[in-house]
């Protein structure tokens, strides 16, 4: 085993793990790769990475094997197999799942002599080896510590979380609840503009002002939430309602799809049903809110 800090391995060679090689080798790092298509590595080979032959190889080379893999499913696909050569490794599950799973897959690693250090990339393949981009990491923290400098080449910024093997992919799937949502909603508006005949481009400057925008109310609500204060001082969710209902409306009137507004409409309604009528919007929350046990 070849135990160097400049020495890693790499299992799983879709866009991402690609990207990490070759950040990876830009930085001069011996770099050992596997693929269940092989053929995936051939531009990397060629740049210098080291193809093995097998997952056992693969994990023979080096103690830090980076995970990029679909998700923890692929990765018992992949290592239960090869599970004889899980000791003495560490394995960066970069891979995206459930915190729950994270947390299952670490036990399991760690059954088999190894440690797992849970990861959540938080930008596409074309940001990875850029300072600015991010990747939370949650697990034990000398062993984090210890691999940080590979870590900051896959992204500059290494947000560390915690012990507990499943904060990194909470932060991570926190994070993509916004995106999905959010972007979503950008289909929604750019469905809407044209069945009105405006193109992305023609509301684009709009979009990107009402997104900018969007920061603001985040700090402004988060204190108020985590206080526990709901009151209408400066919203009222009957106010919400009814500009909800709008939205719903001027789609439906365009034609276009309103499975999303509807949804959005039935959660202000469920609100208003529970008697939040007068008090602010973020009284929504308490109904997205895990039931506490005994209530």
């Amino acid at each position: 085993m070849n135990g160097t800090q400049r020495s890693v391995t790499v299992i799983g060679l879709g866009p991402m793990g690609r990207a990490m090689v070759g950040a990876l080798l830009d930085r001069g790092y011996e770099v050992t790769v596997w693929n269940r298509t092989a053929s995936r590595a051939d531009a990397l080979v060629a740049r210098g990475a080291i193809l093995a032959p097998s997952v056992e190889k693969a994990l023979g080379a080096n103690e830090l094997v980076i995970l990029s893999l679909t998700d923890y499913d692929a990765m018992y696909a992949v290592l239960e197999p090869a599970e004889a050569a899980l000791a003495g490794r560490v394995l960066v599950n970069l891979s995206s799942d459930t915190p729950a799973k994270a947390r299952e897959a670490a036990r399991w690693v760690a059954e088999r002599g190894a440690v797992q250090l849970t990861g959540g990339v938080t930008t596409p393949p074309s940001g990875i080896g850029q300072a600015e981009s991010a990747t939370f990491y949650s697990g034990p923290r000398e062993v984090f510590e210890k691999h940080r400098p590979v870590l900051a080449v896959i992204t500059g910024g290494t947000d560390y979380r915690g012990e507990d093997p499943g904060a990194a992919a909470l932060f991570y799937q926190i994070g993509m609840v916004m995106f999905w949502t959010s972007m979503l909603s950008y289909w929604q508006a750019v469905a809407l503009a044209d069945a009105n005949g405006l193109t992305a481009s023609d509301i684009l400057p709009h979009a990107i002002d009402t997104m900018n925008s969007l920061p603001g109310f985040l700090s402004f609500y988060a204190e108020r939430v985590d206080a526990g204060v709901h009151a209408g001082d400066v919203d009222r969710l009957a106010m919400g309602m009814a500009s909800v209902e709008h939205v719903l409306h001027t789609n439906a009137d365009a034609g276009v799809d309103t499975a999303l507004p509807a949804a959005i409409v039935d959660l202000f309604r469920r609100g208003m049903a529970a008697g939040h009528a007068a008090d602010s919007f973020s009284s929504l929350l308490e109904l997205m809110k895990k039931e506490k046990a005994g209530a």
